[in-house]
């Protein structure tokens, strides 16, 4: 026996026992009453059968009253459970139905109708994410291929030094991206260890690592880091830090700047750019979506899942004179 038949059984015997338990109540307040007066000895047992009669009867009617009444009110969950029970992951869009007349049950069916949402939003986007993560590493892979090819068909000692640099070059990007997959990874568990820490020293510290990267470029890092004390996991914010930091310099102009600020825990970085489109902007924070051909597409995506695993904000404008602004607030 499923829950459902087992929950209307259940209904149906306490509506028998509140019924049996109130009649057994009036017919023992009347034979008291009988027993205390006039009459006892002539009516009391004749009473005492036809209620023992009637009680039976009572008995076998009430638990049959009560069965379809109990059936009447869990129509709507057997309908839902029905529905819940057809639904696959290819057709989670499909929203449950309430029967008319159950009106009380519609609140149920819309919060089932959201958790049915977002469980097809988040496989929708973990087919998305494996396909385009397979399509990023596949592609080194096939040019490492080629490269050994053409290196054994030219032997030669430059030819080999040259297949090997570039090789190497392949391995260290798919280093990278193998760290950037983790972090995103490790943004979307959450935070297990939390520690107090000064937003703006970490973030010195990361414009310090990044600045050959920035004179390389052309591209003047200027900064405003006021202490700010935080709390979060360290290693996933110098992460986001990072990300944000490397999209701002990269995705920048020859002679563009970038404006770093830190207060009252909040982080901002300003770039100059071009100017971003709203329809591209919306898709900036999806894994493997580039503003340019540079990079993988994973940075902003990695600030968006590790400003949600501290239950941050994180706000991305454009400026109208192109570029972006990117605020995270810290929780």
């Amino acid at each position: 026996m499923t829950a459902l038949p087992r929950l209307r059984m259940r209904l149906a015997v306490l509506h028998t026992a509140l019924a049996f338990t109130c009649c057994v109540v009036v017919v023992a307040v009347v034979a008291l009453g009988m027993f205390q007066g006039s009459n006892t000895s002539s009516n009391l047992s004749d009473v005492l059968r036809y209620a023992g009669v009637a009680l039976a009867l009572l008995a076998v009617v009430s638990i049959a009253v009560g069965w379809l009444i109990a059936g009447r009110a869990l129509r709507p969950l057997d309908a839902i459970t029905r529905s819940a029970r057809s639904l696959s992951a290819q057709d989670l869009e499909t929203r449950l139905t309430v029967p008319p007349g159950y009106r009380e049950f519609t609140e149920l069916a819309g919060t089932l109708d959201d958790l049915l949402r977002r469980l097809h939003e988040s496989f929708t986007a973990q087919r998305q994410f494996v396909a385009n993560a397979s399509h990023e590493l596949r592609t080194p892979l096939t040019v490492q291929r080629t490269l050994l090819q053409l290196a054994l068909d030219d032997p030669s000692p430059d030819a080999l030094r040259s297949a090997c640099e570039e090789l190497l070059d392949l391995n260290r990007q798919q280093e990278q991206l193998i760290d950037a997959l983790l972090t995103l990874a490790t943004g979307y568990d959450g935070i297990d260890r939390w520690e107090a820490f000064d937003l703006a020293a970490l973030t010195a510290r990361i414009v310090e690592e990044h600045q050959p990267d920035a004179d390389a470029r052309h591209v003047d890092i200027r900064t405003t880091l006021a202490p700010t004390a935080v709390t979060g996991d360290v290693p996933l914010t110098a992460s986001l830090i990072t990300n944000l930091l490397v999209n701002a310099i990269r995705h920048n102009l020859p002679g563009g700047t970038v404006h770093v600020t830190t207060a009252d825990g909040r982080l901002t970085i300003t770039n100059t750019g071009r100017q971003i489109p709203s329809d591209e902007l919306r898709t900036l924070t999806e894994p493997f979506q580039r503003a340019q051909s540079d990079g993988h597409g994973l940075g902003l995506a990695i600030a968006t899942a590790v400003a949600r695993a501290h239950s941050a904000d994180l706000t991305i404008q454009p400026d109208p004179n192109g570029g972006l602004r990117v605020s995270y607030q810290a929780g």
